[in-house]
């Protein structure tokens, strides 16, 4: 079994998760995990990071299967004993002009990017080691003001808000999508939105419950809000490269001494509970 330092990137073939893979590949001391659904798309992105130089590990792993997550944890154990850096990157959005109703994509946005990434948290989170960290890949989207209720912001930013009322609080979304009630409901019509508000949340809840263990193992959980960048989740209409946009998560990753915050793109700690999002570029 290896003792070495092992780092785990989600939706890593492409984009801004690629651009993380390939940031640790030139500065984390151990290995990292370039994971992909898609395993063709996987291997082709670690033979371009082999082109370079780097030697990233692949790891077919789709978070929305919980056979695949079953398996990613039982190799990482295997292998390795545990891990020391997770970065939560997988996520979809659909376009603004997407024909699917509210409902599905409220229900397939949710269920990748808040429930998903949760289940694939509670599997992995047992196999952390002393001093690990998780970085969570949020959105501007995700910040608490995008949700134009008061009442529904003052239920995301409860202090005892515990993951099992989050997720009826992401349920009650879906069912709200269901009957044609987001507006009067107080949600908003964005499912990106309500999906990363989501996470910014269980990030909180996370290093809370990780500050509460007896004994510590010392992790660190922090949201990020990336930047607006040119992938194909943008339609390519950022004013970021990937590249650029990994440099917060990687901050994250590698340098910040920070517990269950909230970031912006150029690595600064944004009040997530403020009145609107920061007057930022």
């Amino acid at each position: 079994m290896s003792l070495q330092k092992v780092a785990v990137v989600t939706g890593a073939n492409k984009g801004i998760g690629y651009e993380i893979a390939r940031g640790l590949c030139k500065r984390f001391e151990g290995i990292v995990y370039l994971t992909a659904r898609d395993e063709q798309r996987g291997l082709k992105a670690v033979k371009q990071l082999e082109a370079e130089n780097l030697k990233p590990r692949f790891h077919q792993l789709d978070i929305t299967q919980q056979a695949s997550i079953d398996k990613f944890k039982d190799y990482i154990a295997r292998e390795h004993g545990g891990l020391d850096l997770l970065v939560n990157n997988a996520a979809i959005a659909f376009k603004n002009n997407s024909p699917a109703p509210v409902s599905q994509q409220a229900k397939e946005t949710l269920e990748v990017n808040y429930f998903s990434t949760l289940r694939f948290c509670e599997a992995l989170f047992p196999l952390l080691r002393n001093n690990a960290r998780v970085v969570n890949v949020s959105s501007s989207a995700g910040h608490l003001s995008r949700i134009p209720s008061e009442e529904k912001r003052k239920e995301f930013s409860r202090p005892d808000l515990t993951v099992p009322e989050l997720s009826r609080l992401m349920e009650k979304f879906i069912q709200d999508a269901e009957n044609g009630s987001l507006q009067q409901e107080g949600w908003g019509n964005s499912t990106y939105v309500v999906s990363k508000v989501g996470l910014s949340s269980l990030t909180i809840i996370q290093q809370r419950l990780f500050d509460e263990e007896q004994p510590s193992r010392n992790v660190s959980v922090n949201s990020v809000h990336p930047g607006w960048v040119k992938t194909d989740m943008s339609s390519y209409s950022g004013n970021k490269t990937s590249e650029e946009g990994a440099q917060a998560p990687l901050w994250l990753a590698l340098d910040a001494q920070l517990k269950g915050q909230y970031v912006w793109d150029d690595c600064s700690v944004v009040d997530w509970y403020a009145q609107s999002t920061p007057n930022k570029p």
